[in-house]
């Protein structure tokens, strides 16, 4: 787990934009069995969730051993969290799901969470047409995993989406094992919607182009992810895409209040189009650096050659329309070497700092969007 005091001004000068936001984060964790080595407790995610100002949604992480006892820590700290914090009820279609459901929705369970490739299921499991028979006759959220490596998870989803209307079905990670073609049949299903849990500036900014911003929730995924920069990511991206302020509140938390409280969802018009998408040569430059830098830091990589080319990318002269944006960009990039990690809370499987980089990648997507004056010498 990781917070990000360091990168509040990013937030803060977003919220001189669109001071009326209210932060709802629609995915996060709390868990300590699960095989990947990750852990969080929920004073730790409400630590993180207040850093950002944010209330959250919270289910358990993987559970080998089953999800009963897991929803009902769950559903405790959610209780006690003075409605910082929002419990779905994990479910494997193999372990009586409706049962666990119907359980878990009377002791406080606002929704529900699968995790298709967690518990090797489709969609289409028989087991699950019961839930989501009983989430459309509720106007129940049931967020889903939407990853790489799901066959056909997208299309199920569509078919659940359309004999539902009442089922409010939430694709993870920016839906995108689908989004090359999901895009198209969401915009006549308003009951699909989607959730800003990713870390790819490219994706985050297709998602925002072509589907509503109704349809759009911002997310962390912690404590794979950190809430301050997933909020910032989202909310650049939402900016750069010009969503007006109405929807920018209602992507960042007030459609998923909505959500929550199983009320009528939120119409805030057509998605902006991929027009909105921005092309800068230097700073595409840039961005593509950047992510060749990733890449290798996600396998734990020290990425010196190419944030040595990213800083040459960056050279341009102090009087282009690009300089400031790159200047940004290397300063995230020198904060990367100072930056030190928690030590027992997070399997070291990445190169320290990649959230910075990651940042970076979204500032150099984004050079409409204001910059907060400290990211300038951070």
């Amino acid at each position: 787990m990781f917070s990000d005091p360091a990168l509040l001004p990013w937030l803060d000068r977003l919220r001189e934009e669109v001071p009326r936001v209210d932060l709802i984060d629609a995915h996060t964790h709390i868990g300590a069995n699960d095989p990947d080595g990750y852990r969080c407790t929920a004073p730790q995610l409400l630590e993180v969730l207040e850093t950002a100002t944010s209330r959250g949604v919270v289910f358990p992480m993987h559970e080998p051993g089953g999800y009963p006892p897991a929803n009902d820590v769950v559903l405790e700290h959610a209780a006690d969290s003075g409605g910082r914090l929002a419990a779905f009820c994990r479910l494997d279609p193999a372990a009586s799901p409706l049962a666990e459901a119907e359980r878990c929705l009377p002791a406080g369970a606002n929704g529900i969470k699968l995790h298709p490739r967690a518990e090797g299921f489709t969609l289409d499991h028989p087991a699950l047409r019961e839930v989501f028979e009983l989430a459309d006759d509720r106007r129940l959220p049931v967020l889903v995993h939407a990853g790489r490596g799901i066959p056909a998870l997208g299309r199920h989803a569509v078919e659940a989406c359309e004999r539902h209307p009442g089922l409010r079905l939430i694709l993870a990670h920016a839906g995108i094992c689908d989004l090359a073609w999901i895009w198209q049949p969401a915009r006549d299903l308003p009951n699909l919607l989607f959730d800003t849990a990713w870390w790819s500036a490219s994706d985050l900014q297709t998602l925002l182009a072509l589907v509503g911003p109704g349809q759009v929730l911002y997310a962390s995924d912690a404590p794979y992810g950190s809430p301050t920069i997933a909020a910032v990511m989202a909310w650049r991206h939402a900016l750069q895409l010009g969503l007006s302020a109405e929807q920018v509140c209602g992507v960042m938390g007030g459609q998923l209040e909505r959500v929550l409280a199983h009320e009528d969802l939120l119409d805030l018009g057509p998605a902006p189009g991929a027009e909105r998408i921005p092309s800068d040569p230097l700073l595409d430059r840039v961005y593509a650096y950047l992510m060749a830098a990733l890449g290798q830091m996600f396998n734990g990589l020290e990425p010196a050659e190419i944030l040595a080319l990213t800083a040459m990318a960056c050279d341009v002269d102090e009087e282009s329309p690009q300089a400031l944006v790159c200047r940004a960009v290397l300063a995230l990039v020198e904060a990367r070497t100072r930056f030190v990690p928690a030590g027992g809370e997070r399997p070291n499987r990445f190169a320290p700092g990649i959230q910075l980089v990651v940042l970076a990648a979204a500032v150099a997507r984004t050079p409409d969007v204001p910059l907060p004056a400290e990211a300038l010498r951070l």
